[in-house]
């Protein structure tokens, strides 16, 4: 079938599909909880506890700081160009337009495929979770209920899944306020100094610089998402104002949830706790100082608020894959019929492709031991890191190359701070931390495949870069 008959197949559907735009149905409240959803996980509830185990109390924290300015920097150059130019196709139509088609192509790919493997693995971990309580059921019907679940959030008006992402982020925040209090509260009135914890062994900075990096990367994956609210700007009422409003306080929320909960723990649990190596429920740091200063069953609450965490960024996963792959059907670079939408502004088409490869990724899990689910979770772990330096690039030349021609920075409503050194100190450090994962695989033992499996999202991006620009650019 060729794709004019598809498209013809296609116009004879019962509802009404046509080419528009996307419905801006999302207020300023939804785009704030989208951001947050999609950055709030297991990074804070499980990884934060393991970062100070590597890197000391101050090797975490500067770490943690250290990358939330580079967010800072990165969130505010998305912020102008999304309120100079919303776009569902954010960052990947910025950079097709302000760097290269060939760049903006691999851009979109890069990033429409690592949210849509993240889907599946976001199912995988929520599964695992279930079986907490019920470790007799067989993960497969919490895996397929749960896919459900994400995909009826996602299947009906945009401001459906707004409201579900509305509360299901704000669940999360509330139990991360409650631990700022109690912990601080402790901090407070225990009757040891908790700087005690920064003072043995090598604290603060645990195994020195090496320990710094590690803790660097962990820091660079948990904050990932923020850029959702780009992606949310072509759906977002009066993005001009919106956007740059939800980037401040989204900015502004994650840094205060991430440093002070690192804080509070580095304060109460010596970095020397062997619980922090273990990335399990039971031994979270918000488990251990729930359990020790307000309930003994507090591994019961906080599995359930990292399942709903776990929810949500899979349904923040379903929403922005499905915008991206609507927009690169919208732009040519994908078949057109995934740039119709349905009357009620869904992409209806685009969701289904990308349903079914979160689906086919899980599926991946079962066979040959989950080999190719690892291979393809760690395409996802660094294509963010990718789509950050796409931001950087883009805004970097679009203030350089074109901002000028358009009138200067006089017609912005919106203008990110620092340029160019911002950009320019942006794009350094997201290179640093891609070169560091071939440090920390050095003394590992680590063979060909290792590394080949660190760096295939590098590999995958240069790959549809490259095929673009020598098959498909006239």
């Amino acid at each position: 079938m060729t794709q004019r008959q598809f498209s013809a197949m296609l116009a004879l559907l019962p509802y009404r599909i046509n080419m528009g735009n996307l419905s801006q149905k999302l207020e300023s409240r939804h785009v704030n909880m989208i951001a947050l959803g999609g950055s709030i996980g297991t990074g804070i509830f499980l990884t934060s506890g393991y970062s100070i185990a590597i890197g000391g109390p101050g090797g975490a924290l500067i770490a943690y700081l250290v990358m939330a300015v580079i967010v800072y920097f990165l969130m505010t150059s998305l912020g102008e160009m999304s309120a100079y130019k919303p776009s569902s196709g954010t960052f990947c139509e910025y950079s097709n337009q302000y760097v290269s088609s060939s760049f903006g192509f691999a851009m979109g790919y890069n990033y429409w495929l690592n949210w849509a493997i993240t889907i599946a693995t976001e199912i995988s971990a929520a599964s695992m979770i279930m079986n907490y309580w019920f470790p007799a059921v067989d993960a497969t019907l919490f895996s397929l209920l749960f896919f459900a679940v994400i995909f009826l959030f996602n299947v009906f008006s945009v401001n459906i899944y707004g409201e579900a992402e509305f509360w299901l982020s704000l669940m999360k925040v509330m139990v991360i306020v409650l631990f700022i209090i109690l912990g601080g509260y402790t901090v407070l009135h225990q009757p040891h100094d908790g700087l005690n914890n920064w003072r043995i062994g090598d604290a603060p900075f645990h195994k020195g610089w090496l320990g710094f990096m590690m803790v660097f990367l962990f820091a660079g994956f948990s904050f990932q998402g923020t850029e959702l609210v780009g992606v949310a700007s072509g759906e977002t009422k009066n993005p001009e104002v919106n956007i740059p409003k939800s980037i401040k306080r989204v900015f502004w929320r994650l840094t205060l949830f991430y440093i002070l909960s690192i804080a509070i723990i580095s304060l109460l649990l010596p970095y020397t706790d062997p619980r922090l190596m273990n990335q399990t429920v039971s031994t979270s740091p918000y488990t251990l100082i729930f359990s020790q200063y307000l309930a003994h069953d507090a591994g019961s609450l906080i599995n359930l608020v990292i399942l709903i965490a776990v929810l949500s960024a899979g349904n923040a996963s379903m929403y922005s894959s499905t915008r991206i792959l609507w927009y690169l059907g919208q732009t040519k670079q994908a078949p057109a019929c995934f740039a119709r939408i349905t009357s009620y502004g869904l992409p209806l088409f685009a969701l289904l492709v990308t349903a079914l490869v979160g689906a086919s990724v899980f599926v991946s899990s079962y066979v040959g031991n989950g080999t190719l689910f690892a291979y393809l979770v760690q395409i996802s772990s660094l294509s963010g890191f990718i789509a950050w330096f796409g931001i950087a690039l883009s805004h970097y030349r679009f203030r350089r190359h074109f901002l000028p021609q358009l009138g200067g920075v006089e017609i912005l409503k919106y203008r990110a701070q620092f340029y160019p050194y911002a950009q320019v100190i942006s794009m350094v450090v997201i290179m640093a931390i891609v070169g560091a994962q071939f440090v920390t695989l050095l003394g590992q033992h680590a063979h060909v495949l290792d590394y080949i499996m660190i760096y295939s999202a590098v590999i995958f991006f240069a790959l549809f870069y490259l095929g673009h620009r020598v098959f498909i650019r006239h």
